[in-house]
């Protein structure tokens, strides 16, 4: 296992300890009663019909999103913040042994942050409304700051998780963007998707128990739908760097060689690999040359453009498209990369891993005709760069005449 800055640990073990301090206050100072309990189960079984679909999709590693929310946020609004506090705990054990196997401190920590943002979102709204059951469909009728208070601890509920587990996130791979951790479009868009959810299965709730028949099968739909999505991207990505995989990337890559024969704008590919890669898994374990992966991986990422294409070609090797670039442009984009790339420094143990990439450079219509002749061209300025010492940026020796 790869070792973790202390400042983490010590974040991750304060969560955990929050979180326990506050179930046990909440379990010793709130007063049990019957309904809220069926109303808890009830929404918590809705939660694992939603898990068992989940399963039986299939869901491979990296598919993380999910729709659980959607039945966590009742709770928290109708229910007095201890069932907040307990519900995530059977649920996040049902996925850990039916769904997906993670590793441990996670699931905790993951507990840990649904349980002290529900729990959070929970005492907030019953100030607004001290008794949501109790007071039956009455507040959803008549008093639209209820409605409001609740849309607001929906987003409560959301924002803090987030920031619990995304604080973690980025501690645990400092080569990856804020931007990227708290929010993308794509996961913006889901949270969004998973509060209106999450309200209207409030006020089904409310209205009566038994309108959670009647929403259960629409969620369970609308989950599948998300899952199926994530697998066919999944079905184009590299499952430990989260790049587009070889197929992916050349399909990808066919398409703007295509655009760019149309336009006659140039276009270039850069073949990156990682220096001395064995001799990291063989120091430091396969472990950590995974992380020096995705470490690399991110860093090529965040100094691209939107619009150019990289892949990881397997192995330690990546391939990168560059619409536009000639070769002064492709020559300089390549130089940023790899000195970017050199000021890496992974965590391994009690080491730091530093790793180097050697790329070879080829354009269109220069060396290349087609997509065949460009890679093979960039092979050929990637094994020059290896013999010519590593951590360097080369072009083929021999040039096509145009």
């Amino acid at each position: 296992m790869l070792a973790q800055p202390p400042w983490l640990v010590v974040y991750v073990s304060l969560i955990v300890a929050s979180y326990l301090w506050v179930t046990v206050w909440q379990v010793a100072v709130t007063g049990f009663r019957l309904w809220d309990v069926l109303t808890c189960v009830a929404l918590a079984l809705c939660c694992a019909v939603c898990v068992e679909a989940s399963r039986r999709l299939g869901i491979p590693a990296g598919i993380a999103r999910d729709l659980l929310s959607a039945w966590w946020l009742p709770a928290a609004l109708l229910l007095p913040p201890v069932y907040a506090l307990l519900m995530p705990v059977p649920l996040q054990v049902l996925l850990q042994y039916r769904v997906r196997r993670a590793l441990l401190y996670r699931r905790v920590l993951v507990t840990a942050a649904l349980g002290l943002a529900g729990a959070a979102a929970s005492a907030v709204f019953h100030r607004v409304v001290p008794e949501p059951l109790a007071a039956g469909p009455r507040w959803v009728v008549e008093d639209q700051r209820a409605i409001l208070a609740a849309v607001g601890c929906a987003v409560l509920f959301i924002v803090l998780n987030l920031l619990i587990v995304a604080v973690a996130a980025r501690g645990s791979s400092p080569q990856v963007r804020w931007r990227d951790v708290l929010w993308t479009r794509e996961s913006f868009e889901l949270d969004v998707v998973e509060l209106c959810l999450g309200v209207l299965i409030t006020i089904c709730c409310v209205i009566s128990p038994a309108l959670l028949l009647l929403t259960l099968p629409p969620v369970v739909l609308l989950q599948r739908s998300l899952m199926h999505q994530q697998l066919q991207a999944a079905a184009r990505t590299d499952a430990k760097t989260g790049l587009l995989n070889a197929g992916a990337w050349q399909r990808e890559a066919e398409t703007e060689l295509s655009r760019s024969e149309r336009s006659h704008e140039p276009l270039a590919v850069l073949l990156i690999d990682i220096d001395y890669f064995k001799r990291v898994n063989d120091t430091y374990g396969h472990l950590t040359g995974d992380q020096v992966l995705v470490a690399v991986a991110a860093t090529l990422c965040h100094q691209l453009r939107d619009y150019d294409v990289i892949g990881r070609f397997g192995g330690e090797e990546f391939a990168v498209l560059l619409p536009g670039a000639d070769t002064v442009e492709a020559c300089r984009v390549a130089e940023r990369l790899r000195a970017r790339v050199r000021r890496l420094a992974v965590p391994a143990d009690d080491n730091t891993v530093s790793v180097t990439i050697s790329v070879g450079v080829a354009l269109y219509r220069t060396h290349g005709e087609d997509l065949i002749e460009l890679l093979a061209s960039a092979d050929l300025a990637l094994y020059r760069a290896k013999e010519s010492g590593r951590d360097r940026v080369c072009l083929p020796a021999v040039r096509k005449s145009g």
